[in-house]
């Protein structure tokens, strides 16, 4: 038999079954957090500080570039130009170079790669190309320094003499390697107190062999010939190698003797009898055996000049760097922090071992 067909029975929901519907259903989702609005300024900071780094590198290596004269090419900074006495109105100009201190191949302190010897080149090259600068003095307040330096300025000068009429000024002191350059002048003006001569040369070491055996230090050398320990501080100096270094010594001096001797006419062999036997003089000592022209100052300098480069009028000019970046980068990067130093003798500078110095004596006794 077939079943009976089914019946549903259909109402409208109550109140009461809306408000157990209600009960029943799931808790709501929570309202979703409203995003914080300053990652947008951490990202801001991190990409800014970012490319600042990217830029300060690219100008390092832009400024490594101009200076090592790579793919832009070898470049020489034009110096800057200060008038600082002299004639105001002037056309024509005497330019002023001052060799200051010790002369050494040190780069310290200096804005090119030859430090000392390489900015002095930049001056003497900048007013020999200015075909306003009609002569140059060299203002020497130096007590000499190292051979090769020394030499070094001393044909730059020269170079500079065959272009335009070159007066050596020496202030306080202008001895040995400082008295080697201002030879290279055609006129050299020194006070009658100045400090000149000390013509020779001069290489110094220390032997700590004594103090070794004190306190119980043995040094061991191994060498591959007998001269390769030269100068050993732990040893005494063989008399063979004594009279290697004299040897050595006495072929440089026979180079600054005969430049001293041709420059200023004097003859080889009574300076070797002579002056040249590395005594410091007065400036009128010099006067007297010839090795200046003139007693007087700066201003007699500057009057030598002008005769020299046949004008009346001349405004007083020296150079200096310009701002680069690349000398701005060297000087951040130069440590300035204090130094200790403990000095066991008196003197304010020290002989380096192994190097051939112009200097007076009284520079290290």
């Amino acid at each position: 038999m077939a079943s009976a067909p089914a019946f549903f029975h259909l109402r409208h929901p109550t109140p009461s079954d809306n408000v157990r519907r209600m009960n029943d259903a799931p808790p709501p989702l929570p309202a979703a957090a409203q995003p914080r609005r300053t990652g947008w300024i951490v990202y801001s900071v991190v990409v800014t500080f970012f490319l600042f780094l990217s830029i300060l590198a690219n100008l390092i290596l832009f400024a490594m570039a101009l200076g090592s004269g790579n793919e832009f090419g070898h470049r020489h900074e034009t110096l800057v130009e200060e008038q600082f006495d002299g004639d105001e109105h002037a056309r024509d100009k005497i330019a002023v170079i001052y060799l200051s201190g010790v002369i050494s191949s040190n780069v310290d302190g200096y804005p090119t790669e030859e430090g000392m010897v390489g900015y002095l080149k930049e001056e003497l090259r900048e007013a020999v190309n200015d075909d306003r600068v009609k002569a140059i003095i060299i203002r020497i307040n130096s007590p000499g320094g190292e051979v090769v330096a020394s030499d070094l300025i001393y044909r730059a000068v020269v170079d500079a003499r065959d272009s335009k009429p070159v007066v050596a000024c020496i202030d306080s002191v202008g001895a040995s390697g400082g008295y080697y350059v201002a030879v290279a002048a055609d006129h050299i003006v020194a006070t009658d107190m100045t400090i000149t001569g000390s013509i020779g040369v001069i290489m110094q070491t220390l032997t700590f062999q004594g103090l070794m055996d004190k306190i119980g230090v043995q040094a061991h050398t191994f060498k591959s010939g007998k001269y390769k320990d030269l100068l050993n501080p732990a040893r005494q100096p063989t008399e063979e190698e004594k009279s290697l270094v004299q040897g050595l010594i006495m072929e440089v001096y026979d180079k600054f003797v005969g430049i001293v001797a041709k420059e200023r006419e004097l003859d080889v062999d009574a300076l070797k009898t002579g002056l040249a036997d590395g005594r410091i003089l007065s400036g009128k000592q010099a006067l007297e055996a010839g090795f200046v022209d003139e007693l007087g100052y700066f201003e007699d300098a500057v009057e030598a000049a002008k005769k020299l480069a046949s004008i009346k009028e001349a405004k007083l000019v020296r150079y200096q760097m310009p701002f680069s970046f690349r000398n701005f980068f060297r000087f951040l990067g130069e440590s300035k922090a204090p130094k200790l130093q403990i000095e066991v003798s008196p003197n304010h500078f020290k002989l380096e071992a192994g190097k051939l110095y112009f200097l007076p004596a009284y520079m290290f006794q």
